[in-house]
């Protein structure tokens, strides 16, 4: 079983850390770790600290730093634009993308998301997209964190396709699958997923005109919180992410 991974600010550059804090707490009171088990440390960021606990005092952890790593990060950078879904399926769509490997997810307003983040309750949500991400990328032991952005308008993710020379739009009636469509040369790949009620002729003809192209997963119709996560396993096995 691969040892659990807590996030710090900077890996440390001694023999010696302390982890204390919110993560010091999880790793001493819930996950219960003692004198002898291994920790990998990261910062998020493309760096690894292998670790052993060393001692354990109240809600920390003395540990000796074995080593470090440097992870490059993926290439290509798998971004997903995802609509707003309502109650917690934003948030599991999230964990799954970010298990799965997104580097980047971008909430959308799609005209059909039942969800309106607007205000407090905006940032709310969006704090718990970012919190989700966190702990999934904890959880599946990656050294790169996901960023999520804030919340994109339809024009928004209509330039951002155009800035990196189109995309992907998961649509049902699209005539090309995605295990076989064109991909981009280089650069980032992004995925745009609808919300629950699809996109609109508006949003399909924003983001055509802005390069995106309409591909299919399958014969079945997912939810947008799963979607994303299908299309990243499919572009994972192409792009040799995951070869």
């Amino acid at each position: 079983m691969s040892p659990p991974v807590f996030l710090v600010d900077t890996l440390p550059d001694g023999a010696e850390t302390v982890l204390a804090g919110a993560e010091g707490h999880h790793a001493a009171a819930v996950r219960r770790l003692r004198p002898g088990e291994a920790v990998l440390l990261s910062d998020g960021a493309g760096g690894l600290a292998e670790c052993t606990v060393a001692r354990v005092g109240g809600d920390r952890l003395t540990l000796a730093v074995l080593g470090r790593t440097r992870i490059e990060p993926p290439r290509p950078r798998l971004v997903v634009v995802q609509a707003l879904a309502k109650g917690d399926r934003g948030e599991l769509a999230v964990e799954l993308l970010t298990e799965v490997g997104a580097d980047e997810v971008v909430p959308w307003a799609a005209a059909r998301s039942v969800a309106v983040w607007r205000d407090q309750r905006g940032a709310r949500a969006l704090a718990g997209w970012r919190a989700t991400a966190r702990e999934a990328a904890k959880q599946s032991r990656r050294a790169w964190l996901p960023q999520v952005t804030e919340p994109h308008s339809t024009a928004e993710v209509a330039a951002r396709l155009a800035a990196t020379g189109g995309g992907l739009l998961l649509e049902r009636d699209a005539d090309v699958p995605l295990s076989s469509a064109a991909l981009p040369a280089g650069g980032d790949l992004v995925v745009v997923v609808g919300p629950e009620g699809g996109v609109t002729a508006d949003e399909l003809a924003a983001f055509t005109a802005a390069g995106g192209r309409p591909v299919r997963l399958g014969p079945t119709v997912l939810r947008t919180s799963t979607a994303g996560a299908a299309a990243l396993a499919v572009l994972s096995v192409r792009t040799g992410r995951w070869a």
